[in-house]
């Protein structure tokens, strides 16, 4: 936190100090009545409102912090990311071992310098590597590691896998592979990460039981010590609770439950939290909203050098190691392009918040198999940020500012106190087979996606200003399931994205694009808001909408919407005309010996008004607090597409 200097003059002296009070009358006046809660403070999916202004009294009760020294709020290392930057782990295509080993190797010598290997549900449930079809890389055997990792320097450069209940046979295969190359095993650093209740959430059940899972991850973290490598091997991988659509104090508060069952589960097998703390490595999702994602990066390490040091663990065991990987819940398949956007300041804020690694999807990702081009462009975000933007050169960039340090405060105490109930319950393994993160999560996701389904979040160039001359990509195929024995199960999460209720419209109105005519009447200041906002509507479900000059008369509105053939008809002018103007327009519509879906641009204020109006022949009201994904899948219904 900075201190006033007092050899410095004051700058302004000669003016009165403004307070947060002056302030905010001022804000108020510029309003013109509308209220200031509901217009300058912004209510998060964390339960969190944003307020237009942070000031010192925001922070003045907050204790002061440095990197490097616990709890880590401001980063684990002294000198951040000036110690050694990030590692860059993007993750080439995973369908074919020689395909991958050359893409990887490509890929090292631009820039990137981490592995990251993805691995199939079937290598990392430890079952038989063949049969299933999807995602990932099946390793079984040495020679398999061979045709992945074939030139590739482990001494050089760390490797990171999610290797769900198969962290210890892998890092044997591993091993072995380096004994075959005459190379001593500790050339392998890095992570190979056991992470038995993110395979639990993923796949809904598990082959073997927890407490065998638990067994497998001790013996693991055990043979890793006296091996003398420096490998992490235990994962929390919160990511996928983001991809699920949790908020960021769910993802934080479901990954610290889980890191503490890890750390219970070990200190039970012999693994002391000193030992064990240090072998984790967490894996969390970057979403758009910058400042959300650098508190929540911070408050990370705030909760988890707590729950460390009340298990007893020392100075160096709290320390959180993170790598980020930027979320698939907000990217899109329409205007993919925006994408790089997104992953931009995903990145940024994996960066400013302290990640010791990222992995910044591509922007085609959820279209297709990533190629040379979106590699290139997703790796060289992170090259930019740091050799032009040179935001490794400075530590803790966040550091001292009123709204992130405050934000930050903020996501950890909600985050503590959702563990806190999580413990209530039996730990995380006990909540997860209950279902209760998971419904937790599904509650959220519903809401944010129900934000987006009315246009209240915007996403541009799929709800908002969306370019009717794209065409979608085909349909990415869905994996099949890999099944597996149920020796533990529980409610698998979904895994989805918030622009998939546009996008599933798009599909439906691109093979035939159905016409909307606004039927406007008088001047332009009386139509043109509503015929502006019907545009936007009904285009972000792929509909094209046609108009004519603005009508004088219900019936020569009513005749130039049946001459121009669209199957849906939108009435647009103001509240007052309506009264006299919809009655008539829509029973001469309705008249018609093939009737157009009649729908009228606002909400009438009273039940009884739109009562009348529907009796007269509207079938939809649209405004803005309407769900439009819903209103115009039903739509769609109503007029047999």
């Amino acid at each position: 936190m900075s201190q006033n200097n007092a050899n410095v003059p004051l700058l302004f002296a000669e003016f009165p100090a403004a307070t947060p009070a002056d302030w905010r009358k001022a804000a108020e006046e510029s309003l013109a009545g509308a209220p200031f809660e509901k217009k300058l403070i912004t209510r998060t999916p964390e339960g969190i409102d944003l307020q237009p202004i942070y000031t010192a009294e925001d922070t003045a009760k907050l204790p002061e912090q440095w990197p490097g020294l616990p709890p880590y709020v401001r980063g684990t290392d002294p000198l951040g990311q000036r110690a050694g930057g990030w590692y860059l782990c993007q993750e080439p295509d995973a369908s074919e071992p020689a395909a991958f080993n050359r893409a990887l190797l490509q890929d090292l010598s631009r820039g990137q310098n981490a592995v990251s290997l993805p691995l199939h549900p079937v290598t990392r449930l430890d079952l038989s590597p063949t049969g299933t079809a999807g995602y990932g890389l099946r390793v079984g055997s040495v020679a398999d590691v061979d045709a992945i990792l074939r030139g590739v320097d482990l001494a050089a450069v760390p490797v990171f896998i999610q290797a769900g209940l198969a962290g210890r046979t892998v890092t044997h295969l591993l091993v072995d592979w380096l004994a075959k190359l005459g190379r001593p095993a500790k050339d392998l650093h890095g992570a190979i990460v056991a992470d038995p209740l993110g395979e639990l959430i993923l796949a809904g059940a598990l082959p073997v039981d927890l407490n065998q899972a638990f067994d497998d991850l001790a013996l693991h973290t055990l043979q890793a010590r006296d091996r003398g490598l420096d490998l992490r091997t235990v994962g929390v991988n919160t990511s996928l609770w983001a991809d699920a659509g949790a908020s960021a104090v769910q993802e934080l508060a479901f990954g610290l439950a889980t890191g503490v069952e890890y750390l219970r589960a070990l200190h039970t097998r012999g693994v002391s939290t000193d030992e064990a703390a240090p072998r984790f490595l967490f894996t969390q999702g970057l979403g758009s909203h910058l400042f959300m994602e650098i508190a929540k990066l911070r408050a990370a390490r705030l909760v988890w050098a707590r729950a460390v040091g009340a298990a007893g663990g020392n100075a160096a065991a709290q320390r959180l190691v993170t790598l980020g990987r930027t979320s698939r819940w907000n990217k899109t398949v329409l205007d993919p392009h925006v994408n790089l956007l997104r992953t931009t300041t995903e990145a940024f804020a994996g960066i400013v918040g302290g990640c010791a690694g990222l992995n910044v999807g591509t922007f085609d990702e959820c279209i297709k198999a990533p190629d040379d081009f979106s590699r290139r462009l997703a790796r060289n975000i992170q090259v930019i940020l740091d050799e032009e933007c040179q935001l490794g050169r400075v530590v803790d960039p966040a550091g001292g500012s009123w709204y992130v340090e405050t934000l930050t405060q903020q996501i950890a105490t909600k985050a503590w106190a959702l563990f806190q109930d999580i413990e209530r319950r039996g730990g995380m393994a006990a909540a997860i087979r209950a279902g209760y993160p998971q419904g937790l999560v599904e509650k959220t996701a519903a809401d944010r996606i129900g934000a987006v389904e009315g246009r209240r979040d915007g996403i541009i160039g799929t709800n908002l200003h969306p370019n009717l001359r794209e065409k979608l990509p085909p349909a990415v195929r869905a994996t099949p399931a890999v099944t597996v024995p149920g020796a533990v199960t529980a409610k698998p999460i979904v895994l989805r994205r918030r622009a998939e209720p546009f996008e599933a419209l798009r599909r439906r109105t691109e093979a035939a694009r159905p016409k909307v005519f606004l039927a406007t009447f008088g001047p332009r200041k009386q139509h043109g808001p509503r015929a502006e906002f019907s545009a936007g509507f009904f285009a972000a479900g792929g509909f094209e909408t046609v108009s004519a000059k603005a009508s004088d008369t219900p019936e020569a509105a009513a005749q130039a919407a049946l001459a121009s053939g669209a199957p849906v008809v939108v009435l647009c002018s103001t509240d007052e005309t309506y009264p006299t103007l919809v009655p008539p327009c829509a029973q001469a519509l309705k008249a018609a010996a093939k009737p157009p879906f009649v729908v009228l641009a606002g909400l009438p204020a009273t039940p009884e008004l739109q009562a009348q109006f529907k009796a007269a022949g509207v079938d939809e009201f649209i405004h803005i607090r309407a769900n439009c994904a819903k209103v115009l899948a039903g739509i769609l219904n109503q007029i047999g597409l």
